[in-house]
């Protein structure tokens, strides 16, 4: 439980009480920090070799699965490319060839605005991305340490028996953009909680993972542990999409945030506190301690 106080007789019928903990509140905006450098740096990075393969190697003589990069159009002028599985998407003015930082045509996979540093650099991106990387790292173990030793991931994260039966009332209310009110809305729902642990158990150490693959130094000193993820072109696919799926996460942990109270929830992930609004609240809340 968490502990709650009311604050002015004018809010009476709601109570803040503490959401979330310093730990979780620093380690999550530790990963807020890291995450945004790591694509940032990760897109001027696959600028260098703007291409995805699968196996072992690029040098196969097969097309590459994707590629964004220019081409001369019909018109002669210059255009930017992205080419998916064989099929190619004009993606001018955004990939493959958009405005540089001075305003010139520049061409470059992804534009200065989504990388870091803005201006073309692999060896300023490398030593972003590593020490970030390994921020992140840290970071992720403290979280999972401090969760398994305080309960915070068995008692917030881990769905219950009740959780699983009303998994499908969940879907349809997110599907209906419904959100949880009153005392319903202290604890995660159960997709809330899914996408957590999928995140903290899938996602990010498969991201991790597959980084270390892309490593010849971590390679040599454990030869061949890289074909698990189908060599090093395969593992920088992975990463490539893993990514992805991350940003997708991040975009709708976003918009749920925005339309289940924006102010309400950055407040609790500053300082902790979370307003709970109900009908039948006491004038002053009694004190509840988190275990």
């Amino acid at each position: 439980m968490a502990e709650a106080t009311m604050t002015s007789p004018q809010q009476r019928g709601s109570y803040l009480y503490l959401r979330h903990r310093w730990p979780v509140r620093l380690t999550h905006w530790l990963n807020v920090l890291s995450l945004t450098v790591l694509l940032m740096s990760g897109l001027m990075i696959f600028n260098a070799h703007p291409s995805l393969d699968w196996g072992k190697s690029s040098y196969t003589g097969r097309p590459s699965w994707l590629q964004i990069g220019t081409r001369t159009g019909s018109d002669g002028r210059s255009q930017g490319v992205m080419r998916v599985a064989g099929h190619d998407f004009d993606t001018t003015g955004l990939l493959g060839l958009a405005a540089g930082v001075d305003g010139q045509p520049s061409a470059l996979a992804f534009p200065w605005w989504m990388t870091l540093p803005s201006r073309y650099s692999l060896a300023d991106a490398r030593r972003w991305h590593f020490f970030f990387a390994w921020l992140l790292v840290i970071n992720g173990l403290a979280y999972l340490a401090y969760g398994l030793a305080s309960g915070h991931a068995r008692r917030d994260l881990w769905p219950t028996g009740a959780d699983w039966r009303g998994i499908g009332r969940s879907i349809v209310d997110h599907l209906r953009l419904r959100h949880p009110q009153g005392e319903a809305a202290r604890d995660y729902n159960v997709l809330q909680k899914l996408a957590y642990l999928v995140v903290i158990f899938v996602l990010l150490p498969l991201i991790v993972l597959a980084g270390w693959a892309m490593s010849p130094w971590l390679n040599s000193l454990w030869p061949g542990w890289v074909d698990l993820l189908g060599g090093r072109q395969s593992a920088r696919a992975i990463h490539f999409i893993v990514a992805w799926l991350l940003v997708a996460f991040v975009a709708v942990h976003v918009v749920e945030v925005v339309l289940s109270g924006l102010w309400n929830h950055l407040r609790s992930m500053v300082t902790g506190r979370y307003r709970i609004t109900h009908p039948h609240a006491p004038a002053q809340a009694a004190e509840e301690h988190l275990p």
